[in-house]
């Protein structure tokens, strides 16, 4: 049996190892356009490779996919996050779960991940062709031909595509699979940018570019009318925001339409650890202890200096008055003001985008096995289908385990 993979990155790689542990015989050829494996792979995570998730329990790791949760069950449940760390184990590359349950090497470089399958395939069947852009592929009589400029490379008995989404185009994800895909029958979906930064309408915030905050709640409605709060560290730059939750919130307004002229309204917890319940009680207790202190210092005590008077200076929060001048509700209006800060998102950090949404339509393919319902013998794995995950190993732990069931070739 001879079997091409198109595409060298993480489901890739994964599809490649699985095809030699559950059909040894078998004669692999593992396409890459670029000169090396697994170029997304050793820049995710700034390099790191966030590999996957410390969550254990599948159902907690699927609520984390914006796109295809249901469609991922089965590939999940084959290879769950545990099942990736022992698998990355066995390959020499020994893990690490961090505070925030995120995986990585322990060495935090994505470089150890795909030299550990280069030296397995080096020591296997998986022939590894680099350099090979293939630009067209036809299926007739049962097998899958496959050529460069014109040249035919081959004819295979099963074709496994692995090309990824559009983007990291640098990276080679330009998304030629799409046209491979929509060539043999399959229709692609709408496409959209996800696990990107946003760019605020509210250009004061610049003068705080490079401020961080450790826990907020960010809570928007996405197209479908849904409401989403996601919670975690946000940045602000010299264009709005960015960070782990604000990549987490991008991912659910992926296909929202978003401009100067259309901005998407959505609102900030600065305080998220604290209720107005608790603020209030804890306002009572400074001002029976500091009445004489301005207002600003109580502030303080949950805020960065430079954040409060920003937008006092915006906002006349009134910060800069004793504490016993003040009345009971114009403090609680201060303070929901910043449990429910109001921004307006006018566009996306250009070419921030670390995954594309949408892909190769999960109807046409069975969850079961990743193969196509239309082409027998095709499948497909990782981002070029429309599944995709939040920011936090989810994408790759999508890929590894969509990779490992496609090589099986049931």
């Amino acid at each position: 049996m001879r079997v091409a993979i198109i595409g060298g990155g993480a489901a890739g790689m994964m599809a490649a190892w699985s095809i030699t542990q559950n059909h040894p015989s078998a004669n692999v050829t593992l396409f890459e356009k670029n000169n090396n494996l697994g170029a997304k792979v050793i820049i995710s995570g700034g390099g790191r490779c966030n590999l996957t998730t410390g969550i254990e329990h599948v159902s907690d790791v699927l609520k984390n996919y914006p796109r295809g949760a249901k469609f991922l069950k089965h590939a999940v449940y084959s290879m769950p996050p545990k099942d990736v760390r022992m698998f990355f184990e066995n390959l020499g590359v020994p893990t690490k779960c961090e505070n925030d349950l995120r995986v990585f090497p322990v060495s935090n470089n994505g470089h150890d991940v795909v030299d550990a399958f280069v030296d397995y395939f080096n020591s296997t069947n998986v022939n590894v062709s680099l350099g090979t852009q293939i630009d067209n592929v036809d299926y007739k009589n049962g097998q899958f031909l496959l050529s460069k400029k014109s040249v035919q490379l081959g004819s295979f008995d099963k074709l496994i595509i692995t090309t990824g989404g559009q983007a990291y185009r640098h990276t080679g994800s330009t998304g030629d699979g799409y046209s491979f895909a929509e060539s043999l029958g399959h229709t692609v979906t709408k496409l959209g940018p996800s696990l990107n930064s946003f760019v605020l309408k509210e250009k004061f915030l610049t003068e705080i570019s490079g401020l961080s905050l450790k826990n907020v709640t960010l809570k928007a409605r996405c197209i479908d009318s849904k409401r989403h709060e996601l919670s975690g560290p946000i940045l602000f730059t010299h264009k709005g925001l960015t960070g782990p939750v604000v990549f987490a919130l991008s991912a659910f307004l992926a296909f929202s339409e978003i401009s100067v002229d259309n901005p998407l309204r959505f609102h900030i917890d600065l305080i998220a650890d604290l209720s107005i319940h608790d603020l209030n009680q804890s306002w009572q207790g400074f001002l029976q202890t500091s009445p004489k202190k301005h207002f600003k210092h109580f502030l303080y005590l949950y805020l960065p200096k430079s954040l409060i008077d920003l937008l006092d200076s915006e906002f006349n929060f009134k910060i800069n008055l004793p504490s016993d001048s003040l009345d009971n509700k114009t403090v609680l209006k201060v303070l929901e003001n910043l449990k429910n800060f109001e921004l307006s998102i006018v566009g996306r950090g250009k070419g921030d985008e670390f995954v594309t949404a949408g892909g190769i339509n999960r109807s046409e393919i069975d969850a079961k096995t990743m193969q196509s319902k239309i082409v027998p013998g095709l499948y497909f794995a990782g981002e070029i289908m429309d599944v995709d995950g939040v920011t936090g190993g989810f994408n790759l732990q999508a890929s590894w385990a969509c990779g490992n069931l496609a090589g099986r070739l049931l």
